[in-house]
C-alpha cells in the first residue's frame, strides 16, 4: 500500500510511513490511501492523547492490511446488496436440489422484513451486534400484534444465516446479532387443536363442498372445473396428510389406483409417490392412502394428457396457485359455518392435522403414522396426541381388574 501523499502537513503524524494520524479538534483521526479502492480508509481514534492514537494507528493499519492481504476489501457493501448476494448463492441450492424454491421464496421474505427494519443502504461492516435487539418489537409493532412469535424466531434465525455466510466471505465485522431473547412459548398443542378439524365439523366441511359445487349454483364450466379441483385438492389431503408443498406438486405418474380386500370389503386404495424433490426432508416415501377414487374422480374433471402432468393443475402445466386454493378454501370453510372460524387459523394444512389425528385415533403406531408422513415419531408424539378429547375421554375412562389369580385383565 502507498500514500496518495508522502508529505504530511504540520500536526500530521506517518504510521509506518503509509499512514497518518492527525487531530481534528480535540480528537486524533487515521487516514490510509488505499490504491485499489481509490479512496482514503479513515476512522476516529477516540482519544485526545497522541501517544495513545500513535499506538490505535499502528493497530488499526496492521487490521486493514491483513484484511487486504486476504481479499477483504475495507468499503463496505450495502445491506441491500448482502442480501442481493445471499439470495444468489442460495439459488444455487434450488437448483442443486437442496432445498425447495419455496424455501428460497420464504427466505427472501424473511429477509425483505430485515431490509424494512436495519435500513436497505446500511452500510454491513457499520453493524453492531445490538442493532437488531428491538427486532422482535418492532415487527410485533408493524403487524399491530398480529405476526406469530414463531414467525419472528424463524425470521432470526434467516437473518443470522445471511449474516454468518456475510463474514466468512469478508463483508461484515460480525457473525451475527444478539437478538432479545423472546418470551418462552407455550409447549402445549392447544393451537394446532384450534387449527384442526373436529371429525363432526370435517362432515359439515364435505357436505358444504358438495353445495359449493352443485350445479345449481349456474356456475360456467370453467368456474365449475376449478371448484371441483379444489373440492378434491380438500378430499385428497384430509386422506393423505400429504403436506400443501408435495401435493402441488403432485404428478399422475407419482400415483397409482389399486383395489384392496379389507374386512371383506373391496377398497380403492391410492399408491402415493413423493419425490425427493418435492419433500420439505429431501426424502422420497411411497404409502398407501385411502379413498383412492378421488383421484379416479378428479382424473375425468382434469382430463391430463400425460402422466407427467401435475394433478392438482387449471391448465395443465402450472400448480395451483396459493391464492386460488384459500380463495375457495375459506369460502367452503365459510359456507359450513365451522365455528370461530375467524380466529383459528384454519388453513389446508390443517388437513393434515385432521388425518395425522384420525389415524392416532384408529389406532396406528407412531411409526405407522410417521413413515405415512413424512415426519419424525418424536413430533407425532409431541405434537398430536392428547389432541381432542375423544383421545382425552378413552384415557380418563380406561380401567382393569384383577382376576383370581392375582393378573390384570384390561377392560
Amino acid at each position: 500500500m502507498a500514500l496518495k501523499k508522502r508529505h504530511f502537513a504540520e500536526g500530521e503524524i506517518a504510521i509506518f510511513d503509509e499512514a497518518c494520524i492527525y487531530k481534528r479538534g480535540e480528537y486524533w483521526q487515521f487516514r490510509l490511501w488505499l490504491p485499489k479502492e481509490n479512496k482514503y480508509a479513515r476512522k476516529s481514534l477516540r482519544t485526545r492523547s497522541e501517544s495513545t492514537a500513535i499506538e490505535r494507528g499502528k493497530a488499526a493499519y496492521l487490521e486493514i492490511y491483513a484484511n487486504l492481504q486476504q481479499g477483504k476489501s475495507y468499503f463496505s457493501i450495502t445491506t441491500k446488496e448482502g442480501v442481493e448476494k445471499y439470495l444468489s448463492f442460495r439459488q444455487r441450492d434450488v437448483e442443486l436440489g437442496h432445498i425447495v424454491k419455496g424455501r428460497h421464496a420464504t427466505i427472501a421474505t424473511h429477509l425483505q422484513h430485515f431490509l424494512n427494519f436495519i435500513g436497505k443502504d446500511t452500510k454491513l461492516k457499520e453493524l453492531e451486534r445490538t442493532d437488531c435487539e428491538n427486532y422482535f418489537y418492532h415487527r410485533h409493532k408493524a403487524t399491530n400484534t398480529k405476526v406469530k412469535q414463531v414467525t419472528v424466531k424463524n425470521e432470526q434465525s434467516t437473518i443470522n444465516a445471511l449474516m454468518k455466510w456475510l463474514h466468512k466471505n469478508g463483508e461484515t465485522h460480525i457473525d451475527g446479532f444478539d437478538f432479545k431473547k423472546l418470551p418462552r412459548l407455550d409447549k402445549g398443542n392447544e393451537s394446532i387443536r384450534r387449527a384442526t378439524l373436529t371429525n363432526d365439523e370435517y362432515e359439515t366441511l364435505y357436505r358444504a363442498m358438495r353445495t359449493y359445487c352443485a350445479k345449481h349454483n349456474k356456475l360456467d364450466d370453467a368456474e365449475l372445473r376449478l371448484r371441483k379441483i379444489v373440492q378434491h385438492y380438500v378430499l385428497v389431503a384430509a386422506n393423505s396428510g400429504l403436506r400443501v408443498g408435495e401435493q402441488r406438486q403432485l404428478r399422475w405418474s407419482d400415483v397409482q389406483i389399486e383395489q384392496h380386500k379389507v374386512n371383506g370389503e373391496e377398497q380403492k386404495l391410492a399408491r402415493i409417490h413423493v419425490r425427493a424433490e418435492t419433500s420439505k426432508v429431501r426424502t422420497s416415501r411411497t404409502f398407501l392412502c385411502r379413498n383412492g377414487q378421488y383421484f379416479e374422480r378428479l382424473r375425468e374433471i382434469a382430463k391430463p394428457t400425460n402422466a407427467d402432468e401435475l394433478v392438482f393443475t387449471i391448465d395443465g402445466e402450472n400448480k395451483i396457485t396459493q391464492r386460488t386454493m384459500l380463495y375457495h378454501w375459506h369460502k367452503m370453510i365459510d359456507l359450513a359455518n365451522i365455528a370461530d372460524r375467524e380466529t383459528r387459523d384454519l388453513v389446508p394444512y390443517s388437513l393434515r392435522h385432521f388425518m395425522i389425528t384420525q389415524r392416532i385415533m384408529s389406532g396406528l403406531t407412531f411409526r405407522q403414522i410417521a413413515d405415512m408422513c413424512g415426519t419424525s415419531v418424536a413430533q407425532i408424539e409431541k405434537t398430536y396426541y392428547h389432541l381432542n378429547d375423544e383421545i382425552r375421554l378413552t384415557n380418563a375412562v380406561a380401567d382393569y381388574r384383577r382376576r383370581e389369580d392375582g393378573t390384570i385383565e384390561v377392560l
